[in-house]
């Protein structure tokens, strides 16, 4: 759960643009579209799912980690660590 008054409005945001992704993508399965337009909203419906997902868990994983740490080396120590994590995580979900 995104905790920043900025975080809540980015994810709002980025929520207000995938329902608008699939707002669309009802309107073109409804209208009979062809197949590879619809293949192709789908994948980039996935990949603003996919990168709300990653932001959140960027988020989550830096405020559950780093706060725990309270000698600034090991803070360090899990910063790079969560880095990692999550540089691993958003190279999965592309």
């Amino acid at each position: 759960m995104p905790h920043s008054a900025e975080d809540k409005k980015r994810a709002t945001t980025r929520l207000r643009r995938i329902r608008g992704q699939v707002d669309a993508l009802e309107r073109a399965v409804e209208a009979g579209t062809e197949c590879a337009p619809i293949l192709q909203q789908l994948a980039a419906l996935r990949g603003a799912v996919n990168g709300l997902m990653a932001e959140i868990l960027d988020g989550h994983l830096r405020e559950e980690f780093t706060q725990v740490a309270t000698d600034p080396k090991i803070r360090r120590q899990h910063q790079q660590s969560i880095d990692e994590v999550i540089a691993l995580v958003r190279s999965y979900l592309k």
